[in-house]
């Protein structure tokens, strides 16, 4: 490529040569093949700003022949100058006829009408043929032609097509034996191979270009005359994921020194790179009104000011782009539905916001604590059902509703000698001298929430009964076991023990007991 000092312009051609090279070593999918695309949209309308440029080049050089009173030195440039612009639309024309072809071959009509982004085997006949002898090996002569002709003006202007050995951009070893056809447009997407096509267009442009600025500077003319300035703006993406930055340029395409312009962002003041002349421009992106597809429109406006003869010129851009609502992911032991009065334990992620999601919650129908980890939230129901309000600095990101359960009672168990007490073959007198009450959680409840299924039976009476009397004075035991050798001492075969539970308490997760509405009652023969 030509030597010299590059323009910002040029420098972004720079850098999306460097990406479509990337891109074409990658295993080729469907985002890969869309931002193929992307790729030759941004370049083409890049190509076209150019092309206009130089246009103005070549007026610019006109106009300061004609203000040099029209000397025959002079004269001689702008007619090679004409002749280069000339060179240039006749290369671009021939490219341009390429990519007609390549739609053609394909069943493709462009734009955003592709009804096959690959087409791999079809660009191979076009481009490479079946024997050396498709259209990629007649565009190298046609390129190399044009970089020949421009090295009278721009002696170190390099080779535009180049083979794979020759090119210091190829690295890989099994790409090196390629020549410029195979490597162009070899195992091509369609998508891709009329990204090529854009970037050696870009090419062919930049190298007009400083041929042009090379003419001009023989006549006087570096000073380029812009009849329309414009403005532009260059976004990351165009679809930014709710609680994300939206990051974009906003910049002048055209510009001098000493122009010092001021922008704004949405009428408020924007900072300006007094080295670029570009505003920066980052906000993060609110939610709106999602469709079906989960896509929310937006935009964002921008203007230039500048004094241009004397005079306030002000542009205006404004510019769309689309949010994307974020999935929750929300992971639980029982995430359907939770349970009441209990520590559910929640893990709500959103990968779209990557390392920005900084996550709060909010509920209704429950209170929350967050928990230590980002994303982890611990729900306490206190109603039916409860809504979770999920947001990441500050933006709303989403809700989840969930149905509440009760919390099932736990089963009640009479335990004597070490073994359920048998209330319908009866359990002997002396199994008794040492009886447990247990209340056992339901073993779902338990497995989804084991903190909050610590159950225990706080109090219950003992009556040993004879006949239909009682035998003795009634025992009321506090807590879950009890010491009857009184009892047993004084029970006689064919006695029963009746038991009534009158208390059962709950432990829950966080350490607090709360009474359970639990009754049961058992008659135990005594053998």
């Amino acid at each position: 490529m030509a030597g010299g000092k590059e323009t910002p312009r040029q420098k972004m051609i720079g850098m999306m040569y460097l990406v479509l090279t990337a891109l074409l070593a990658l295993q080729v999918n469907s985002a890969i093949l869309l931002k193929f695309k992307f790729l030759d949209d941004s370049l083409s309308a890049i190509n076209g700003k150019v092309s206009k440029a130089n246009d103005d080049k070549v007026k610019g050089i006109k106009g300061q022949v004609e203000k040099n009173r029209n000397q025959a030195k002079d004269l001689a440039v702008l007619k090679q100058s004409e002749e280069v612009r000339q060179k240039t639309q006749e290369m671009v024309a021939y490219l341009s006829g390429v990519r007609t072809k390549l739609l053609e071959k394909t069943e493709n009509k462009g734009k955003n009408e592709f009804k096959n982004m690959s087409a791999e085997d079809k660009v191979a006949e076009l481009m490479l043929g079946a024997s050396q002898d498709g259209e990629g090996y007649k565009m190298k002569g046609q390129l190399n032609n044009y970089s020949t002709y421009i090295k009278q003006f721009v002696p170190n202007a390099g080779t535009l097509a180049l083979d794979a050995k020759e090119d210091p951009m190829v690295t890989e070893k099994e790409q090196k034996s390629k020549n410029f056809a195979q490597l162009s447009f070899e195992n091509t997407p369609v998508v891709a191979a009329l990204a090529v096509l854009s970037q050696k267009e870009a090419e062919v442009l930049k190298y007009e270009s400083d041929a042009l600025s090379a003419l001009a500077q023989r006549v006087g003319g570096s000073v380029i005359v812009f009849d329309k300035i414009g403005a532009f703006a260059s976004a990351e993406s165009n679809t930014v994921a709710a609680g994300t930055k939206y990051k974009a340029e906003l910049f002048l395409t055209a510009s001098a020194s000493g122009l010092n312009p001021s922008m704004t962002l949405n009428g408020s003041p924007l900072k300006v790179d007094p080295a670029t002349g570009k505003g920066k421009i980052e906000f993060t992106a609110r939610p709106g009104s999602f469709d079906a597809s989960g896509n929310a429109k937006g935009s964002w406006t921008g203007t230039i000011r500048f004094k241009q003869n004397g005079r306030d010129t002000v542009f205006t851009v404004k510019t769309p782009y689309t949010i994307t609502k974020p999935v929750m992911q929300i992971q639980s032991a029982s995430v359907q539905a939770l349970y009441f009065k209990c520590g559910n334990k929640l893990s709500v992620q959103v990968p779209a916001l990557g390392a920005q999601y900084d996550p709060s919650f909010s509920a209704s129908g429950a209170s929350t604590i967050k928990g230590s980890a980002k994303g982890e939230v611990t729900l306490v129901p206190n109603s039916k059902e409860v809504t979770l309000n999920v947001s990441s600095g500050g933006n709303p990101i989403g809700s989840q509703t969930f149905q509440v359960r009760p919390i099932p009672k736990p089963e009640i168990q009479c335990w004597v000698g070490g073994r359920p007490a048998n209330e319908k073959q009866g359990t002997p007198i002396t199994a008794v001298r040492n009886m447990n009450m247990k209340a056992v959680a339901d073993a779902g409840f338990a497995t989804f929430l084991p903190d909050d299924a610590r159950f225990r039976v706080s109090r219950y009476e003992i009556t040993l009964v004879r006949g239909k009397r009682p035998a003795m004075q009634t025992i009321t035991v506090n807590g879950p076991t009890v010491d009857l050798s009184s009892v047993v001492n004084t029970a006689r075969e064919g006695d029963r023990l009746y038991i009534e539970v009158k208390g059962v308490q709950r432990q829950n997760f966080q350490g607090n007991v709360e009474d359970v509405n639990v009754s049961k009652q058992f008659n135990i023969p005594l053998l």
